[in-house]
């Protein structure tokens, strides 16, 4: 059995002892059956790439939270004055990730910030079409995407 499926058992363990099957007491049985799964790591000779799998794929969602905030405050701000700060452009960024579950990742993440919007990657998966609403600096634009979520997307799925 994965590790995954036993936090997830212990999770709803939790639930059951504490006699609370709400989400918090799922998400709380979930932190905790993770600590206890990390500190009793070396009783059974437990691979250590779950626990960095794990945690980076929580720095990838507060990362996310944090840019669709920003992005939304920005579109916000562009929609709201009246003077039209937005240059839109449609850019091709060069992808660093390989793998289709990476791709749709990345490309999914981008589509969910506001103010960008994936259009299309090139056959050879190498090129993805951004549209970005505030293209005035498309390297920037390219730089902070590549720089952030394929950074953080390429790092959860790297071994």
């Amino acid at each position: 059995m994965s590790l995954f499926a036993v936090n997830i058992l212990l999770a709803f363990v939790w639930c059951g002892l504490s006699d609370t099957f709400t989400l918090n007491a799922l998400f709380s049985g979930y932190l905790i059956g993770f600590g206890a799964l990390w500190l009793t790591q070396p009783l059974y000779g437990a691979p250590g790439h779950y626990f960095v799998r794990m945690i980076r794929a929580a720095q990838l969602a507060l990362f996310f939270l944090y840019d669709l905030l920003v992005s939304s405050l920005r579109v916000a701000w562009d929609v709201l004055t009246p003077q039209d700060l937005s240059s839109p452009r449609i850019l091709e960024m060069p992808l660093d990730v390989k793998s289709d579950l990476e791709i749709l990742l990345v490309t999914n993440l981008i589509s969910l910030t506001p103010g960008t919007l994936s259009l299309d990657v090139s056959p050879d998966r190498k090129t993805l079409y951004v549209h970005a609403m505030f293209g005035d600096d498309p390297d920037q634009v390219i730089y902070d995407l590549k720089s952030g979520m394929e950074t953080m997307v390429r790092r959860l799925f790297e071994e």
